[in-house]
C-alpha cells in the first residue's frame, strides 16, 4: 500500500511538471498573424498626437530632476491618448540594456510583418512604441533605450520585410508611460507596442491626358 502511495505521488509530481512545461511553452508561443490583425484592425479615428513634440517631451521630462517627483506609480502619463488606439502588445525580448533582438523573438517580429501587409491593415500607418520596466538605470537612459528598441523593430520591418517606412513611426516612452503603472518593475513593462495610428493619405490620381482632337475630313475639291 505504501509503495502504491509513493508511486501515485510520483505520478502526480511528474504530471505537475508536464502541465507546467506545457504552460511555459504556451506562454512563449508566438502570436499568429490573425491574432495581431484582430487587435489592430479596430481603428475608428486618429489620435491627435504631435510625434516630434512627444519625443522631445519624453526626453525633457526624463532629464528633469523634479524635487517632488511622485514616483513611477503616480507619475502622470505623458501620452494618455495612445490608450484610444488599437494596440498589440508584443512580448519581444531584447538583450539586456541593448536594442538587440533575441533570436527567440524573430518569429514574433515576422508575424507582425505578416499582419501589417494583410489587406485589412494596408490602408493604415502604425506607431512602434518602446517601453522599459523601472530599473537601476536613469530615466534618461531608459528613455533613450526605449527609443532605440522601437527604432530597431522599425529597421527590421523595413529592411528585412520591406514594409514601407512611411507606414511606421517609432517612439520610445521610457519610464514616462508604463504599461502596468501599479508594478513599474514588472517585465510586462518591457513589452513593445504596435498601435494603429492613422489612415494613409490617399495619393492623388494623375489627371487623364486629353483625348486628341478628331481630324476633320478633307474637303472635296
Amino acid at each position: 500500500m505504501r509503495a502504491k502511495g509513493l508511486t501515485a505521488a510520483r505520478l502526480g509530481i511528474a504530471l505537475g511538471f508536464v502541465l507546467l512545461a506545457g504552460a511555459a511553452r504556451a506562454q512563449t508561443t508566438a502570436p499568429t498573424r490573425d491574432d495581431i490583425v484582430g487587435k489592430l484592425n479596430r481603428f475608428e479615428e486618429a489620435a491627435e498626437i504631435d510625434l516630434p513634440a512627444l519625443k522631445q517631451q519624453v526626453m525633457e521630462r526624463a532629464k528633469t530632476r523634479i524635487k517632488n517627483d511622485p514616483g513611477p506609480v503616480n507619475r502622470p502619463l505623458i501620452a494618455p491618448d495612445l490608450a484610444k488606439l488599437p494596440a498589440f502588445n508584443a512580448p519581444i525580448q531584447f538583450d539586456t540594456d541593448t536594442p538587440i533582438i533575441q533570436p527567440a523573438s524573430y518569429q514574433t517580429v515576422g508575424r507582425i510583418a505578416d499582419a501589417l501587409v494583410h489587406s485589412s491593415l494596408l490602408p493604415y500607418t502604425f506607431l512602434i512604441v518602446g517601453h522599459v520596466e523601472s530599473n537601476s538605470k536613469t530615466r534618461e537612459a531608459n528613455a533613450i533605450l526605449s527609443q532605440r528598441r522601437a527604432d530597431a523593430i522599425r529597421d527590421v520591418l523595413v529592411n528585412t520585410f520591406k514594409i514601407s517606412t512611411k507606414r511606421l513611426h517609432p517612439i520610445g516612452l521610457g519610464e514616462e508611460q508604463f504599461l502596468d503603472r501599479a508594478k513599474p518593475t514588472s517585465a510586462v513593462n518591457g513589452q513593445l507596442q504596435i498601435l494603429t495610428y492613422a489612415r494613409l493619405p490617399e495619393e492623388p490620381h494623375p489627371a487623364a491626358a486629353p483625348a486628341p482632337a478628331a481630324k476633320k475630313p478633307a474637303k472635296k475639291r
